[in-house]
């Protein structure tokens, strides 16, 4: 399968539709210093998420997201326009790196690639697709490294290709 559209009609992929090499392309999320704050004061309330003068004096050097935040924005566009996968998706584990701080007014897109199938040997009709997902900013610089492993199925037999 060629680059997928981040945007349009997608057809809903299934483990047979799937191929090493495979990449797939998500949409935008602008992100802002508020939407860095709110999600930071409910799930990691610390000064340098959360406060933009005292984030000064910190590590970051200034505002950064959570990275749980950078995770959760990946997550939402994997799901709305980065991996079309019929039976949604389904992890299993995977690997996570920030590279670099999120920071506000940073546009973030997902590209990913299938980077392993392996068929369960216990389940036929399932492989384990191991992707990599890189969560970048506007100038194409690497913020979040994600290698999930998924779970994905075979095509149900009523159900044409």
């Amino acid at each position: 399968m060629a680059d997928a559209p981040a945007t349009g009609a997608r057809r809903a992929l299934y483990l047979e539709d799937l191929a090493v090499g495979d990449r797939f392309t998500s949409g935008t999320h602008a992100l802002d210093a508020e939407q860095i704050k709110t999600f930071a004061q409910q799930f990691d309330p610390q000064p340098f998420h959360t406060d933009e003068e005292a984030a000064k004096a910190t590590f970051f050097q200034g505002l950064a997201a959570s990275g749980w935040h950078t995770a959760a924005i990946t997550m939402r566009l994997l799901v709305d326009s980065g991996m079309p996968l019929a039976e949604g998706i389904i992890g299993s584990g995977g690997e996570l790196h920030w590279a670099q701080p999120t920071r506000p007014d940073d546009v973030l897109h997902v590209e990913s690639e299938v980077v392993e199938i392996v068929p369960s040997r216990s389940k036929p009709g399932r492989a384990m697709v191991q992707m990599h997902c890189r969560t970048l900013n506007q100038r194409g610089e690497l913020l979040q490294s994600f290698k999930p492993k998924l779970v994905v199925t075979k095509r149900p037999a009523a159900q044409p290709a």
